[in-house]
């Protein structure tokens, strides 16, 4: 599955909340996750801006823990990013880490992190907030499949496409963390 995606970093949570509620987006998502970040022992996946992850996710809606065993490969880096993305669910999270071990993979980092989601007709915003220690700033992640409905979003949001990103997120913390 191929989708768009672009970031809007450093935001005001609160406002970006109730604007999102105010346009009638339906909150599809509150979660605790723990991102487990696999690649090669040269780290080849994340030099070419992609990798393989098991992503735990506790359901702050539901109660429901659910694990998802992903990879992900960038196909295109301009105003937004395109990302392959191939996902499924698994049940057991040793058998996953069993599989990409067997690869070759190794564990390059675990990252915990709170998300929520918010779904409107042209695509998804989602807020993030990372563990302090590896991501000090707030952001957003808009998915969606087209330019248009990407710009939509954007402006819906109160921005223009000059205040998004398709840089990874590694890249945006070297640049913002160090200027902090």
């Amino acid at each position: 599955m191929k989708e768009l995606e672009t970031r809007i970093i450093k935001i005001d949570v609160a406002f970006i909340r109730n604007l999102l509620i105010s346009n009638n987006a339906k909150k599809v998502k509150e979660e605790n996750q723990i991102n487990d970040i696999y690649d090669f022992e040269d780290g080849r996946l994340l030099a070419e801006k992609g990798y393989a992850r098991i992503r735990t996710v506790h359901n702050l809606l539901t109660g429901e823990n659910t694990i998802y065993m992903t990879t992900k490969k960038l196909l295109s880096q301009g105003t937004f990013k395109e990302m392959e993305e191939n996902e499924t669910i698994i049940l057991d999270k040793k058998a996953g880490e069993g599989i990409f071990s067997s690869l070759g993979l190794k564990l390059h980092q675990s990252i915990s992190k709170y998300r929520e989601s918010y779904e409107l007709p042209e695509g998804l915003v989602e807020i993030d907030i990372n563990d302090k220690n590896f991501c000090s700033f707030p952001y957003l992640e808009i998915e969606t499949d087209s330019e248009e409905n990407l710009e939509k979003i954007v402006k819906l949001l109160g921005y223009s496409m000059s205040n998004t990103t398709s840089k990874t997120i590694y890249e945006l913390i070297a640049e913002n963390e160090s200027g902090c």
